[in-house]
């Protein structure tokens, strides 16, 4: 509970639910990370500009931040490749769930959508055993 930042947290998930509810209410699509990257290649002319100005804002986002206030310090306390490892299982089980934490975790929820519901159930299950196993067994 060091870092316990709640007026930032909140600030922060209410610009992502601002977000999302603009490009539902605005363009009808659903603001998963996964499904605009995976599709972005196969998109149709008039569906391109909308996932690259997307993807554009969250890259340019932390950098307008980090000019304003200054970059975080960064530490990582895994090995590379248990990070590539990590990485690559995560984009096996976003296309697996046919979404990932943004799209089912954000979107589907708040569209009471019972595949989402699911999937966010079974992320959030395997990442408390995956904390459980790597924090209590794998170190004993």
């Amino acid at each position: 509970m060091a870092n316990f930042t709640p007026w930032a947290s909140l600030s922060g998930g209410l610009l992502i639910g601002l977000a999302v509810a603009l490009l539902w209410l605005g363009n009808g699509r659903v603001a998963g990370i996964s499904g605009m990257v995976g599709n972005l290649a196969p998109a149709g002319s008039g569906d391109v500009a909308w996932r690259v100005a997307f993807l554009a804002g969250l890259i340019a986002a932390p950098w307008c931040y980090a000019g304003v206030v200054g970059a975080p310090v960064i530490r990582l306390d895994a090995a590379v490749p248990v990070v590539i490892a990590g990485g690559l299982l995560v984009g096996f089980g976003t296309r697996l769930a046919g979404g990932c934490t943004s799209g089912h975790g954000v979107c589907g929820l708040a569209r009471f959508s019972r595949r989402s519901i699911m999937a966010t159930c079974l992320f959030m299950a395997a990442g408390f055993l995956t904390v459980f196993v790597m924090r209590h067994i794998a170190r004993a």
